[in-house]
């Protein structure tokens, strides 16, 4: 046990919260016990509203190394939940939630996280441990981090809702490339493609992470950054810059009038670093999640 998980570390300091991936004699592969505790970490998260940000990393020589395999040609069937989803006919039910992939679950719980999430992937990153880091807003790498999208190799696709992300993220083509021949590739050329944004010595990159999460902290308003993040998201698919300035009206409108605009005004006139009063846990806008509104679909 790590603390009070099975297979992760948890830890919040100055403002940022650590979740570090923790089975290194698996090169911390996951398994579905592993998600649910990965989960339960972004619901606290959310709900803490001394957690301004979000750092994910590995423990040992590994960030993630992909699901478990250690069950054999049985893996795939375990790893997406299953129990019995035959029909009496031999069809697969697909409409029962146990048919979901649990990939999934993790990937749509990160894209709801109303904090800022940075993947500092520190060494060997394959199948589901690459395609876990795209709903995260910023993947940093190591010069060891090594990727693969293996998919086509296991006889298997792609999961995670990584067919929304990938593509959004990095390119279509640089996406079915990568998908289509299953090869790894470097950090460096994960840079090149658009997968991470930079690449630092081993020992420099959670210093690089923490760094970068405090750019996203020091000094800005808590509602604004969760509003932004899903502004920015859920913005992918939008079909009409008149939808964007629809919601774009909503938030200004209402934030508007919140004690966050007047110490953003205030601060910026007296050259002072604002300080920020309303919180993720209380004070989003009445509009919010608009996504669930039977008019946004």
């Amino acid at each position: 046990m790590v603390g009070e998980f099975e297979t992760i570390r948890y830890e919040v300091a100055d403002g940022i919260a650590t979740i570090t991936y923790c089975r290194p004699d698996k090169l911390n592969a996951f398994t579905g016990a592993m998600i649910q505790e990965i989960v339960q970490t972004f619901d606290r998260i959310d709900a803490d509203d001394a957690v301004r940000a979000v750092v994910v990393t590995g423990d040992g020589r590994g960030f993630c190394a992909g699901a478990d395999l250690s069950a054999g040609a049985d893996t795939f069937k375990s790893f997406s939940g299953e129990e019995s989803l035959e029909r009496a006919d031999g069809s697969l039910d697909y409409s029962r939630p146990a048919a979901r992939d649990l990939g999934g679950f993790l990937s749509l719980r990160i894209h709801r996280c109303l904090k800022p999430v940075i993947a500092a992937i520190n060494g060997p990153a394959a199948g589901i441990g690459v395609t876990s880091t795209l709903p995260m807003d910023v993947r940093l790498a190591s010069d060891r981090a090594r990727f693969a999208m293996v998919f086509s190799r296991r006889g298997i696709v792609p999961e995670a809702a990584s067919s929304y992300f990938l593509p959004r993220v990095v390119g279509i083509s640089q996406a079915l490339e990568w998908c289509y021949s299953g090869k790894p590739f470097d950090a460096e050329a994960a840079c090149a493609g658009g997968l991470v944004k930079a690449v630092y010595p081993h020992d420099e990159l959670l210093p690089a992470a923490y760094a970068l999460a405090h750019e996203f902290i020091d000094g800005t308003a808590p509602v604004s950054l969760a509003l932004i993040r899903q502004m920015l998201w859920r913005g992918i698919d939008m079909n009409h810059p008149m939808d964007a300035h629809r919601l774009d009206s909503r938030g200004v409108l209402w934030r508007a009038r919140s004690a966050d605009a007047v110490e953003g005004v205030n601060s910026f006139l007296e050259k002072r670093p604002g300080r920020f009063s309303d919180r993720v846990s209380t004070d989003m806008p009445d509009f919010f999640p608009w996504w669930e509104e039977p008019e946004y679909h």
